[in-house]
Order: structure tokens, then C-alpha cells, then sequence
């Protein structure tokens, strides 16, 4: 799967947006997963996970900011994340699920933050875009 131009363009204006907000939108993603997919939790049994707690504002920020050399990367999201990948199969060993969990709550609080902006292109490329992330974060696992 590849993205159209458009689709590339429509992710990286997207971005601009998202980056001024990145620590924020972390931690409501993680808070949303950790609510709506609890069995995520088990992979932080050292982490204080209450509401807005330093923990997870600084993973929140460390995920988004994986996202941001996604789409600096663009073109090749699989070098970008080759490391992380390796990480979480081999070392953290996350099930691959989770990468999809985390995926539509960063969707969901995207579209929660700039309702205006999240229009439906929007959401189709994003969550195409989320797509090729959660895969290259996954392949590793093959």
C-alpha cells in the first residue's frame, strides 16, 4: 500500500498542525488506549498510568514523536521506524494488535482536536497512513 500525492500532502499540512500539540494529543491517545483497550496495559507494569501522569505524558510525547519521523520519512517509513520495529518485536515483544488499537485512538483524538480540519480525506489518509506505520511496526514479527 502507497500513498497518492494528495495523500501525502493531505498528511504532511496535517502534521504541521498535530506537532504543535504533539506532548497533548500523546497522552489523550494513550489515556483513550489504556481506557478503550485495557489489556494494553499490561505492557507498562512500571508505569504510573493515572491521568496526565508524567509517565505517560513523556510516552505519549516519545509515540507521537515516532509518528512525526513517519511522516518526515514519508517516502520510506520503513527506515524510519526500523529500530522501533525491532524494539517492540524482539525486545518488548507488544502484541502486533496493539499497533491497530493505537492507531484508531490517535484517529479518534485527532479528529477530537481539530474537528474542522478532520474531514473525511483527512481521516482516509491518516488512517491509510496509520496503516503503513502499523505495519512497518509490525513486520519484524514476520
Amino acid at each position: 500500500m502507497s500513498l497518492t500525492r494528495a495523500e501525502r500532502t493531505i498528511i504532511v499540512s496535517m502534521w504541521s498542525k498535530i506537532s504543535t500539540q504533539a506532548d497533548l494529543i500523546g497522552t489523550e491517545t494513550l489515556e483513550r488506549l489504556f481506557s478503550c483497550y485495557p489489556q494494553a496495559k499490561t505492557y507498562f507494569p512500571h508505569f504510573d498510568l493515572h491521568t496526565g501522569s508524567a509517565q505517560l505524558r513523556a510516552h505519549g510525547s516519545r509515540v507521537v514523536a515516532a509518528v512525526g519521523d513517519a511522516v518526515k520519512s514519508i517516502d520510506n517509513v520503513t527506515s524510519a521506524l526500523s529500530k522501533l520495529s525491532e524494539l517492540h518485536a524482539y525486545v518488548l515483544r507488544v502484541d502486533p494488535v496493539n499497533f491497530k488499537f493505537l492507531s484508531h485512538c490517535l484517529l479518534v483524538t485527532l479528529a477530537s482536536h481539530f474537528p474542522a480540519d478532520f474531514t473525511a480525506d483527512v481521516h482516509a489518509a491518516w488512517d491509510k497512513f496509520l496503516s503503513i506505520v502499523s505495519g512497518v511496526l509490525t513486520e519484524k514479527y514476520r
